[in-house]
C-alpha cells in the first residue's frame, strides 16, 4: 500500500472511531478493496478457500479489532497482518489435503470425452498402461460413453468404487504422457 493511501485510511479510520459512520463505511469499502487483491494473490485457484470469505472476516475482525490499531502508526501492515492471519487460519480449516468433488471431475472428463474422440491406436496406447480394473472403467465411460451408474451395474462394482478408478486411471494415462490432473 502506498504511503499516501496509507495516510488516507489512517485518517478514515481516525474519523471512524471518533464516531464519524461515514467515514467508516468508506473505509471498509476501501480496505475490502485491498484486501480482495492480497487474497486473490495469496490463494491459488482451487484451492477450496474463497477470497471473498477472507475479505469477509478480515473486515469482520478489523471491526472487532479496531481498537488496537495505533492512531499513530500506518494501517497498511495492521491490515495485512489481519488478511495474512485469516488467509493461514481458512487454509488451516480447509486441511493439507484439497478435495475433488468426483462427480464435477466426471461430467468434465465426459464432456471432453465427448468433444475428443480418439483414434483405436491412441487409445489401445492409453490405456496399455492401466490395471484391468482402471481400463474397463476408463473405456466405458470414456471410449463407450457409459455413465457411472451404467458402468458399475456392468462391471459389478459401487458407483464410488467406478469413480475412483476412473479419476486414478485417468490420472496415469495423464502422468504417463506428461500432464499434470
Amino acid at each position: 500500500m502506498n504511503p499516501d493511501v496509507d495516510r488516507r485510511l489512517a485518517g478514515l479510520m481516525q474519523r471512524a472511531l471518533d464516531g464519524d459512520e461515514a467515514a467508516y463505511a468508506v473505509l471498509l469499502k476501501e480496505v475490502a478493496a485491498v484486501v480482495r487483491r492480497a487474497a486473490r494473490g495469496r490463494l491459488a485457484p482451487g484451492i477450496g478457500v474463497d477470497p471473498e470469505d477472507i475479505v469477509q472476516e478480515t473486515l469482520l475482525a478489523i471491526h472487532l479489532k479496531r481498537h488496537t490499531w495505533q492512531p499513530d502508526g500506518l494501517i497498511g501492515p495492521w491490515v495485512h497482518a489481519i488478511t495474512r492471519y485469516k488467509i493461514v487460519d481458512a487454509l488451516r480449516r480447509r486441511g493439507r489435503h484439497a478435495t475433488v468433488v468426483m462427480d464435477t471431475v466426471v461430467e468434465t472428463l465426459e464432456a471432453e470425452a465427448q468433444e475428443e474422440r480418439p483414434r483405436g491406436r491412441d487409445i489401445a496406447t492409453a490405456l496399455g498402461g492401466l490395471s484391468d480394473g482402471q481400463r474397463r472403467v476408463v473405456e466405458a465411460i470414456s471410449v463407450e460413453g457409459r455413465s457411472i451408474r451404467e458402468t458399475a451395474e456392468a462391471l459389478g462394482m459401487k458407483e464410488t468404487a467406478v469413480r475412483v478408478a476412473l479419476h486414478r486411471g485417468l490420472a496415469a494415462i495423464a502422468s504417463r504422457f506428461g500432464k499434470r490432473t
